[in-house]
């Protein structure tokens, strides 16, 4: 039930409500609580069980289990009284205890049946007196047997009497020649013995039907009378099903309120105005995973005319759990439970949509870019103002420039058209420009420390932009050599330019688009006409503006072989036009050069 909670979350707020008063009145009566528990721990799948009596396939072991499953419904319905809440109350009132069907199955069905159904000992004696002549003809038939031919020898005189069993002519009296005077009338010659004869009598012919057709009858018998309680029982599977949907109901409340006292989760408020406030918001299974590290908690703040988050920061230092922990809170409030926060204030979404991981898909041709972008477009076109958005380095399957202007022109039509609480992770920090450009835009980090060379990750969330991407830093976490970390620290410091970010604060946000401040007319005119500056674009200039700074690299020191040809590699790069996975592999590849 609790996949089906997950799978289906609520938007109605009535029903939120009513679910978080039947956890939270759990939350407070714990004795009740763990009665409750124990009595559906003793209780089978039902679900599972009627669909086996559905299709005609259940055995008696699948009823004694039925069976054993509704004995505890009593009970259940008897602590249930006690609750108040709307939910609780309303199970424990009409909650069918289904005593009819579990008297029959308790009266026909023996304690420990056999696997098969056509093989007999299903059926109590005491519920068919059928069943017991034919059992007992089974079990006491050798005794009636005996019985019999004493009365014989004892009625005839003959000393010598015995009953023999012939596989062709079954049962019968065996008479030596020296007694052939004393036969008497009833006795009924059948076969002629070389040292006597064989004779039957009514009364052993009846005695041999019921012992030698009394087990095949006894099988059938059963069979017939087991399949007659399934064909009743399966009669009345809308009853049993209501009944196991409200026990799945109450298993799934049980959870969710021994949940929320181990791990002390709070009831969530929901919001009226749709705002999005928590306050050291945890998450739920990444804490669980962290035995010996403690989880650092974070705030969440969304308000209605702050919709959108941008948050930076390095690699591992927490984005995307932080986000992901912002929406599995969202998430678990609508299915009615209580949240791992300190304090929480949530709206009800019409969705949560999620642009989070890399992926391709090679089945259909597409690029972990493609992905990426059918997956941006859908959201773009489905989300609405009520929607919960997770977006996680989007545009970063592709160049540089071409990821960025995406990824820009991506949290500006969020915030103009669509308006819906939103979680940005980037690494492209020109975005945190939006800021001072889009009134509901806020830039939020990842706060670093760094002493001595080295960082740590704070794991904590802080208003602002991020002041540097620390990528070398993480290359260093990650066992990157210190000679490429090192001649990566060189370059980095001859290529950085600060002219990009200037004309990053040039341009401004329009509801149709882009525009700078500058001539826009003609800017317009240039690209649409591939304007050349010197023989190179401007992507071009800018990349020989590198190869030129790497130049001046080279000048400065003598180079070892596996420099010379990193920096060859180097020189071939145009930065602005590769990806972060051509980056990645790139260097890969330098970092074997150098070994």
């Amino acid at each position: 039930m609790l996949r089906h909670f997950l799978e289906r979350p609520l938007r109605d707020k009535k029903k939120i409500e009513a679910r978080l008063d039947a956890v939270e009145e759990f939350t407070g009566h714990y004795i009740d609580m763990e009665e409750l528990r124990e009595y559906l721990d003793s209780i089978y799948d039902i679900e599972r069980l009627l669909a086996r009596i559905s299709l005609s396939t259940a055995n008696a072991r699948d009823l004694l289990a039925l069976k054993l499953s509704l004995q505890y419904l009593p009970d259940i319905k008897k602590a249930l009284s006690p609750f108040q809440s709307s939910l609780l109350s309303k199970m424990g009132e009409e909650m069918d205890s289904l005593e009819d069907i579990y008297r029959k199955i308790e009266e026909e069905i023996v304690e420990e049946p056999p696997l098969s159904v056509k093989e007999g000992g299903l059926i109590k004696a005491s519920f068919s007196k059928d069943v017991e002549d034919y059992r007992n003809a089974g079990v006491n038939g050798k005794e009636w047997l005996q019985e019999l031919e004493a009365r014989e020898r004892d009625k005839t005189g003959i000393k010598n009497l015995k009953i023999k069993y012939n596989r062709i002519f079954g049962y019968c009296f065996e008479v030596s020649k020296a007694y052939q005077g004393e036969i008497p009338d009833y006795f009924i010659r059948r076969q002629t013995l070389a040292q006597g004869e064989r004779y039957i009598t009514t009364e052993l012919e009846e005695l041999q039907n019921r012992i030698l057709g009394a087990e095949e009858k006894l099988k059938d018998l059963e069979y017939a009378l087991f399949c007659t309680l399934r064909e009743e029982i399966a009669a009345e599977l809308p009853r049993i099903q209501k009944t196991a949907r409200e026990l799945a109901h109450l298993d799934a409340y049980l959870s969710l309120a021994k949940l929320a006292i181990k791990e002390n989760y709070v009831r969530p408020r929901l919001s009226e105005g749709g705002s999005l406030f928590i306050k050291e918001g945890r998450h739920p299974v990444v804490e669980k995973l962290l035995e010996e590290e403690h989880f650092i908690p974070n705030d969440t703040s969304l308000e209605e005319n702050q919709e959108i988050a941008i948050i930076t920061g390095p690699n591992m230092a927490g984005k995307s759990t932080y986000m992901r922990q912002v929406a599995l809170i969202v998430l678990l409030s609508a299915i009615g439970s209580f949240v791992p926060a300190k304090e929480a204030e949530l709206p009800i979404c019409d969705r949560i949509f999620t642009r989070v991981g890399a992926s391709d898909d090679l089945a259909q041709g597409q690029s972990t870019f493609m992905v990426e972008m059918s997956e941006v477009a859908n959201i773009l076109r489905n989300a609405t103002k009520q929607s919960l958005l997770i977006l996680d380095e989007i545009g970063r399957g592709t160049s540089t420039f071409d990821g960025l202007s995406i990824a820009w022109a991506v949290v500006e039509y969020i915030a103009r058209h669509i308006q819906a609480k939103t979680l940005f992770a980037t690494h492209y920090h020109e975005l945190t420009e939006l800021e001072g450009k889009l009134n509901n835009v806020k830039n939020y980090c990842i706060a670093v420390s760094k002493k001595d060379g080295e960082i740590s990750f704070l794991r904590k969330i802080i208003p602002g932009g991020a002041d540097e991407s620390y990528g070398i830093d993480v290359a260093k976490l990650a066992g990157v050599p210190e000679g490429v970390l090192s001649r990566a620290r060189e370059i980095s410091a001859f290529l950085s330019d600060n002219d990009f970010m200037q004309e990053n604060k040039n341009i401004v946000a329009k509801e149709g688009g882009l525009e700078t401040d500058g001539n826009l007319e003609s800017q317009d005119k240039q690209a649409k006409n591939g304007a050349f500056e010197n023989g190179e674009s401007k992507n071009g200039a800018s990349g020989a503006k590198l190869l030129k700074s790497l130049n001046k690299l080279e000048d400065r020191a003598a180079l070892t072989e596996g420099e010379e040809e990193v920096l060859r590699k180097l020189r071939s790069i145009i930065p602005e036009k590769i990806s972060p996975f051509e980056a990645c592999s790139l260097l890969f590849e330098l970092k074997e050069l150098l070994q």
